[in-house]
C-alpha cells in the first residue's frame, strides 16, 4: 500500500469515527431528554400523591401551557407500561417503576459514553498515525 493509499484509509476512518461520534451524541442528547422528561413526572406524582380528591389544579400540558384540571383520584395513574399499553397504578407503583426507567436510562447513558471515548481514543490514535506519515511526506 503506497503512503497516499494508507493516508487515505487513515483519513477515511477519521470520518467514520466523526460519524458515529455524531450518532451517539444524537442518542445521549435523547437520553439526557427521557431522563428530565421522568424527573418532571416523578415530580409531578410525588406532589399529586398529596393532594385531596376533587382539587382544582394547574395541569401541564407541555410548551409552558396549562389547563384548568379537577384531581379525581390521586391515589392512582395511568402508566404507559410498554408497547402502548396503559394502566392504572398506585401513585406509589408508578413513581418505582419510574425510578427504575431513569436508572435504566442512566445505565445506558453511561454505556454510550463510555463507547464515545473508546472512539474518541481510537479516532486519535488513527489521526496520529496520518499526521505521521504526512510529516514523513513532508521530509522526503
Amino acid at each position: 500500500m503506497t503512503k497516499d493509499e494508507e493516508l487515505a484509509k487513515y483519513l477515511s476512518i477519521i470520518e467514520q469515527y466523526k460519524e458515529q461520534l455524531n450518532n451517539l451524541e444524537m442518542q445521549s442528547q435523547y437520553i439526557q431528554s427521557a431522563v428530565l422528561d421522568y424527573n418532571k413526572a416523578k415530580i409531578t406524582l410525588e406532589n399529586l400523591k398529596n393532594t385531596e380528591k376533587d382539587k382544582e389544579i394547574l395541569l401541564p400540558i407541555g410548551g409552558s401551557t396549562f389547563v384548568n384540571a379537577t384531581l379525581k383520584n390521586p391515589s392512582n395513574v395511568l402508566f404507559d407500561i410498554g408497547a402502548g399499553v396503559i394502566a392504572e397504578k398506585k401513585t406509589e407503583e408508578a413513581i418505582i417503576k419510574i425510578d427504575k426507567k431513569i436508572e435504566e436510562l442512566q445505565k445506558t447513558q453511561e454505556r454510550v459514553l463510555a463507547v464515545m471515548q473508546n472512539i474518541q481514543n481510537s479516532s486519535a490514535e488513527v489521526s496520529a498515525k496520518a499526521q505521521k506519515l504526512l510529516a514523513e511526506s513532508e521530509n522526503e
